[in-house]
């Protein structure tokens, strides 16, 4: 059977500090799930196996040739071959400005931004520059795998609030109260949702904010799903319908999954300018700035329409009508309706605890297995996201593999 596990080698014991190859902070990390699973189906396609892949939140489209054809003349530029400001091209800012306040009504200055390696930069850098050793970050469940890496990778702890398909996995004010201690310092809020596709109403993100600023706590917000938000969701950007928390908030970004770019690693972060430089510190030490040619390249995406934008989003809303509709006729899978991002997030409670051609499945994790094993279909078990008893499906892949994925679960479990 294919292991799933992502638990981290074990070390030998010895009092002697010398003896241990890897640091107890570095070898306390799990690999990211998502990633794990995605390279495992790649592999197995590499090896010829009809594998299909639901792991990976990276849009099947291409890059927008304005942005590519930008960035091979930015290729050619020696501008482009030098270092630059470690906390991003002034042009870089100045596009993230304008976008910010387009797309969110949320006004910022150059000091407010740190141009990061991809979204997830700008989470560890954020984290890093808020919490000291022992603060306590709630942690809305299911989260996305990296969350609480980065928050113990600071010397945090993550303090997970967990909500279910019964409340649409959305965590309410009594439960983050009910979490809150003296040590609370963040709340991390994600709206759209990964990995459940949740969006929180205008009115819900007002409640949680009244209670952020109640306590005089931090939050961070993620809203790296910003425009993929369907039927109509009245939702809106933390920092904006809370004026009040603008200087206790950080908000992180990127053109990842805007602009299908997961791969040039542009991201930033906005919030006060104190925080933001001692990040923008940080990251002068750890990577430099971040690939010019990247920078350029997202400049070019943010100061272009959002047609191409516009055009995904019709393709996700298809899939993610046509993934719920076929995943809730498998009995034993409850699926919800997700209202952002591109994953869908199943119970299969129903699934478990029971034999499945003659073995025995107790976890999500092990369904996970068997799916790829029997159906060679790839799936992130709900264990990474720290809810057992589901799986997390992007469909952000084409139509075709969406189908025919779904159809051999369908057969899988029939």
């Amino acid at each position: 059977m294919t292991d799933m596990s992502d638990a981290p080698a074990p070390q030998p014991s010895s009092s002697n500090p010398r003896d241990r190859r890897v640091s107890h902070r570095i070898g306390a990390i799990a690999e990211s799930a998502t990633l794990k699973v995605d390279a495992k189906a790649k592999a197995l396609k590499a090896e010829g196996r009809p594998v299909i892949g639901f792991g990976a939140g990276e849009p099947d489209f291409a890059t927008p040739g304005y942005i590519v054809d930008v960035a091979a003349e930015a290729c050619r530029d020696p501008r482009n071959h030098r270092y630059t400001p470690a906390g991003g091209l002034p042009e870089l800012k100045k596009a993230i400005i304008a976008k910010t306040k387009r797309d969110s009504g949320l006004e910022v200055t150059p000091a407010q931004v740190l141009v990061t390696n991809g979204g997830k930069q700008a989470i560890y850098a954020a984290f890093a520059a808020m919490i000291d050793p022992g603060d306590e970050v709630i942690v809305p469940a299911p989260y996305w795998t990296t969350y609480p890496e980065a928050i113990q990778l600071a010397g945090g702890v993550a303090v997970e609030v967990l909500a279910d398909e019964t409340q649409d996995y959305k965590v309410t004010v009594e439960q983050l109260e009910a979490a809150r201690t003296e040590s609370t310092k963040v709340l991390l809020f994600v709206s759209p949702s990964n990995p459940t596709g949740a969006v929180y109403t205008s009115d819900e993100i007002r409640a949680i904010g009244e209670w952020v600023e109640e306590h005089n706590l931090w939050v961070l917000t993620d809203e790296i799903y910003e425009h993929l938000v369907y039927d109509g969701v009245d939702t809106g950007s933390m920092p904006v319908l809370c004026p009040y928390l603008q200087d206790n908030c950080v908000v992180v970004n990127g053109v990842a999954k805007t602009y299908a770019m997961t791969g040039w690693r542009v991201g930033w972060m906005i919030g006060p300018a104190d925080l933001v430089k001692a990040a923008t510190n940080l990251q002068s030490h750890a990577t430099s700035n971040v690939a010019n040619v990247s920078q350029r390249a997202a400049i070019a995406a943010l100061e272009g329409d959002l047609s191409a934008v516009d055009e995904m989003k019709t393709a996700f809303d298809r899939r993610r009508k046509t993934i719920v509709a076929m995943l809730n006729e498998i009995d034993g899978v409850i699926c919800p309706t997700p209202l952002g991002a591109f994953y869908a997030y199943p119970s299969v409670k129903g699934l478990l605890g029971k034999e499945h051609d003659g073995q025995l499945i107790e976890t999500s994790a092990d369904l996970a297995t068997y799916i790829l094993d029997k159906a060679e279909v790839a799936v992130v078990p709900g264990e990474a996201f720290g809810s057992p008893g589901y799986l997390r499906l992007s469909y952000a892949l084409g139509d075709d593999d969406l189908v025919e994925g779904v159809t051999r679960l369908q057969k899988l479990f029939a």
